[in-house]
C-alpha cells in the first residue's frame, strides 16, 4: 500500500469536518512552525487530530498527483495517536515540548511497527521492533511520526533520491530538477509542507545538500552529539542523523531533544558535559552583532556558477549588515592535501554488522546476498560491486592508520586541527561557503551534478555544519549558505544561522503548482 486505504481517507475527511465544528479561530497549515502549531492548540484554532488529518490529506492531494514522490508510507496509526494526544492535553492542560508535531522520517530510521527499507526492495518486509534512539526521544517529547520519506537507495547517492522501493523523488521547487540525495524525500516533503519537520541522515552531504536544494535549514551536528543507533548505516564513521526544517528555530527544537549520550552508540560519550541546558536560548536575532566569520574562498571560488557566486557575495553583505565582521579570505594551509584520502568505504563492514542485529528475521544476511539478489536500482549496481571489493573488517588509510571516528582517527584529527587552529588564529566563530556551487541538476542529467561543497570538511573532521537558504537562481531554484563551526559549538552556529535567517528571510513556499504550495 503506497499511501492510504479508502477507509483511512474517509476517516480523515469525517474527522476533519467534525473536529472543525468545535474549534475557533483560523490556522494556516502552510509554513506553520512548531510555535505556530502549539499556539493554535492553545487558542483552540485547531487540535492534534485535525492537524494530522490536514497533513495527511495534503500528502494525498499533492505528493503522487504532482509526481513529487516524496512520501513512501503514511503511518496508519497517526490519527489514533493524535486523538490520544488531544485527550492528554484536555486532561492536563499542558503541551509537551513537541506535542503533536508531525514528523517526516527518512526510511533508514527504525520506527516501531513500520518497515525500515533504506530504499531497498530487499528490506521491504523489515519491520522495526523498536524505535531508533532519535525517534524514541522525539516521541517521548510528544511528536508523531506522520510518514516515511523516500531516499537514495542505501543512502548511496548525494546526487539523486531514487530507490527500488518507490522510484524517484523530485525537487519541490521544480519537478524537472533533483532534490539532491540521499535525504531528498524528507527535504521535498518538508518543503512542500507535508509535515512540520523532518529527519535525515548525512554521511557526506545528505542532510545539507537536499536542504539547500529545497530552501530548508539542515543541521549536520557534531559527530558524537546525536546517536545513530537504529539507523541503517552507510559509513558509520561519518554518519550523522538530524533535523531538516523550514526554520532555524524548528531545527533547533529538534536538536535539543535528540542530542545526548546513548549507550548504544559509543561515540556519543564524547558529548557528555558538552551539551547546554537549552539550545533554544541561542535563537538570538542579534546573534551576528560582533561576530567574526571567515570566508573559505578555497571552496566558494571553485568552478562556481555565476548566479550562485552573486548570491554568496550578497550573503556576505547581508552578514555585514547584520553586524558581522568578515575575514576574507580565510585560508587553511595545505587544505587540499589534508582533505585527501579521508574516505574509507566502510559499507560492507557496517551493513553486514547491521544485518546481523536483525537476527533470524533478517531478509538478507550480507552485502553479497544483496548484490546477488538483483533487487536494487540499476544506478547503484556499480557501487555495490565496488563495495564488495572492500574489506569486511575495519579498514586502514593509505598510511596504515585505522579508519575510525573523528576522535581517534589521526587523519581526521589532523584535518580538524588545521581548520580550528586557523579559526583560533583569526578569532572567528564560523567559516562559510555555498552549500553547493551550482544549482540543482535536471532530472536524468547525471553530468549536471556539480559543486557539492558539503563533503569537503565536516564528514571528515566531525565538525558541525548548518545550511540556511540564501536565495534563488534562474528557474526559482534554491541555494544554501553553509556555516561550519568548532566541535560541539552548535550554540554559535545557531546564533549566526538564526540571525542571518531573520535578517534575510529567503525561505518561501515552493511554486511547483503555481504558488499553491
Amino acid at each position: 500500500m503506497k499511501l492510504l486505504s479508502a477507509k483511512i481517507t474517509l476517516l480523515i475527511s469525517l474527522s476533519t469536518v467534525l473536529i472543525g465544528c468545535s474549534l475557533t479561530g483560523e490556522f494556516k497549515l502552510e509554513e506553520a512552525s512548531i510555535s505556530d502549531i502549539h499556539h493554535a492548540f492553545e487558542t483552540g484554532a485547531t487540535n492534534c487530530e485535525r492537524l494530522v488529518g490536514e497533513y495527511i490529506a495534503r500528502i494525498e492531494k499533492y505528493d503522487q498527483p504532482t509526481k513529487l514522490n516524496a512520501i513512501t508510507r503514511v503511518n496508519p496509526r497517526a490519527l489514533s495517536l493524535a486523538k490520544g494526544l488531544d485527550e492528554q492535553y484536555r486532561s492536563t492542560g499542558t503541551l509537551r515540548r513537541l506535542h503533536c508535531i508531525p514528523l517526516i522520517v527518512k526510511d533508514n530510521y527504525d520506527v516501531e511497527g513500520l518497515p525500515t527499507t533504506a530504499g531497498s526492495l530487499i528490506l521491504k518486509d523489515n519491520i522495526a521492533k523498536s524505535d531508533a534512539y532519535q525517534v524514541r526521544k522525539l516521541k517521548e517529547a510528544g511528536a508523531i511520526v506522520l510518514a516515511r520519506s523516500n531516499m537514495a537507495e542505501w543512502a548511496f547517492s548525494p546526487r539523486v533520491t531514487i530507490s527500488s522501493t518507490a522510484g524517484e523523488t523530485r525537487n519541490s521547487f521544480s519537478l524537472e530538477h533533483v532534490p539532491a540525495g540521499s535525504s531528498g524525500g524528507t527535504a521535498s516533503a518538508v518543503s512542500a509542507n507535508f509535515g512540520a519537520v523532518g529527519l535525515g541522515t548525512d554521511t557526506g552531504n545528505s542532510i545539507r545538500g537536499p536542504s539547500s536544494h529545497n530552501a530548508l535549514v539542515g543541521f549536520r551536528s557534531t559527530l558524537g552529539l546525536t546517536s545513530r543507533s537504529g539507523i541503517v548505516p552507510l559509513y558509520q564513521r561519518n554518519d550523522v542523523g538530524g533535523p531538516m526544517a523550514r526554520s532555524v528555530a524548528d531545527a533547533t527544537r529538534i536538536l535539543e531533544v535528540i542530542a545526548g549520550y546513548d549507550p548504544d552508540d559509543a561515540v556519543t560519550q564524547n558529548s557528555r558535559g558538552r551539551i547546554p541546558s537549552s539550545y533554544t536560548q541561542f535563537l538570538d536575532k542579534n546573534g551576528l552583532k560582533g561576530a567574526r566569520i571567515g570566508i573559505l574562498r578555497t571552496l566558494s571560488e571553485k568552478d562556481v556558477d555565476p548566479e550562485i557566486h552573486a548570491l554568496f557575495e550578497q550573503a556576505i553583505n547581508d552578514l555585514r549588515a547584520a553586524g558581522a565582521e568578515i575575514i576574507d579570505p580565510f585560508e587553511v594551509p595545505d587544505f587540499d592535501d589534508l582533505r585527501e584520502n579521508q574516505w574509507c568505504p566502510m559499507f560492507r563492514y557496517d551493513i553486514n554488522r547491521y544485518l546481523a542485529t536483525l537476527g533470524d528475521d533478517a531478509p538478507v544476511k550480507n552485502l553479497a546476498e544483496i548484490l546477488n539478489s538483483g533487487l536494487y536500482s540499476d544506478y547503484i549496481k556499480e557501487d555495490l560491486e565496488y563495495l564488495m571489493t572492500a574489506s569486511d573488517s575495519p579498514q586502514q588509510h593509505e598510511d596504515g592508520s585505522s579508519c575510525a571516528d573523528p576522535y581517534t582517527d589521526k587523519s581526521r584529527i589532523a584535518f580538524r586541527y588545521a581548520i580550528e587552529q586557523m579559526m583560533n588564529h583569526h578569532d572567528v566563530g564560523a567559516i562559510i561557503y555555498p552549500s553547493w556551487n551550482n544549482p540543482p541538476a535536471r532530472v536524468g542529467d547525471w553530468d549536471g551534478y556539480k559543486g557539492d561543497n558539503s563533503q569537503a570538511i565536516a564528514p571528515h573532521t566531525g565538525q558541525p555544519a548548518f545550511t540556511v537558504p540564501m536565495g534563488y537562481v534562474t528557474g526559482n531554484l534554491p541555494a544554501g549558505l553553509q556555516f561550519l563551526g568548532r566541535m560541539f559549538d552548535e550554540p554559535t552556529l545557531i546564533k549566526y544561522a538564526y540571525a542571518y535567517e531573520q535578517a534575510t528571510r529567503y525561505r518561501k513556499l515552493p511554486g511547483i503548482l503555481g504558488g499553491e504550495f
